[in-house]
């Protein structure tokens, strides 16, 4: 029998919207968000340091969904929380937030980053560590409004890196030739394989599905990633393993970030074309079906 680690968390929207509103967005805001591909900017308090963590979404990613998604007061988690960015646009925006991830290094990062804000919040922001497939032990169910991510990128990390998508005169830094992986964890995405990935993932959702409120909406953010010469379309086993879950998916997005890449190199001329899988990520946001 699992113990009893259910949290004592707000959930319910503090705001005066109407009841049929899903956001507390105006008409004019509402319309920004309808274009299909986005855009954002890093800003002072994002961590970049691959040292501290090798992928880090712009706090303005998850604080965008937040906005679109959900109303002040509500609760959001992040499944795979790293850092703790999400956590970070949720107290910024006065949602409650639960993050979890099972590498206690960054668990105790994102915490110092949630203690450097100054601003008066009722809102809570809890960071657990512990697998993600646990997290039905923590939460009641229909009490989450948004769960907001993104995953590990599967094995991708387990190699040494070559910097093959920087020019060749900047290749050669501090991270040339390392392996950063998240974890040696075995239960770590990271270290899975694509099909043992898909699966996990499946998992980890089936348990979120009922902690969700009906029609809440579920985001992951993820990149395709190129493998032994062959490109894996990752986006497409994470709609597959959702919708295995039992998620229905709604909008696929574009994250352009042409305007966060520079020094790139030029890989494949003159005869093999690759795309720069740096330019753009996905944005896939499936939501619980009724």
């Amino acid at each position: 029998m699992m113990e009893n680690k259910k949290l004592n968390i707000a959930y319910k929207k503090t705001c005066d919207c109407q009841p049929n509103h899903i956001n507390c967005l105006t008409a004019k805001e509402w319309v920004k968000s309808q274009v299909g591909i986005w855009e954002f900017f890093y800003e002072k308090r994002d961590i970049r340091d691959k040292s501290i963590h090798p992928a880090v979404f712009p706090i303005a990613l998850p604080a965008k969904c937040i906005e679109l998604f959900t109303h002040k007061g509500e609760l959001v988690i992040d499944p795979f929380a790293g850092i703790g960015s999400t956590l970070v646009a949720a107290q910024d925006l006065q949602r409650n937030a639960v993050g979890f991830d099972l590498n206690e290094r960054y668990i105790e990062h994102a915490k110092k980053r949630l203690s450097q804000t100054r601003l008066e919040n009722s809102a809570q922001q809890v960071l657990i560590n512990d697998d993600s497939i646990n997290i039905p032990m923590y939460l009641e169910k229909e009490t989450v409004a948004l769960c907001v991510t993104s995953p590990p990128y599967a094995h991708m990390l387990n190699k040494p890196r070559l910097n093959k998508s920087m020019r060749a005169d900047k290749r050669n830094n501090k991270h040339y030739n390392e392996v950063q992986q998240y974890s040696d964890n075995p239960r770590d995405l990271g270290t899975m394989n694509h099909d043992d990935y898909a699966n996990a993932l499946t998992e980890i959702y089936k348990g979120i599905l009922p902690l969700m409120k009906p029609r809440a909406h579920c985001v992951i953010n993820v990149n395709d990633v190129w493998w032994e010469n062959k490109r894996i379309p990752t986006h497409i086993y994470v709609v597959n393993a959702l919708e295995k879950a039992g998620f229905a998916l709604r909008n696929v997005l574009v994250w352009d970030k042409r305007n966060l890449v520079n020094g790139v190199g030029i890989f494949g001329w003159p005869n093999n074309y690759i795309k720069l899988g740096a330019t753009f990520e996905y944005i896939l946001d499936f939501w619980k079906p009724d």
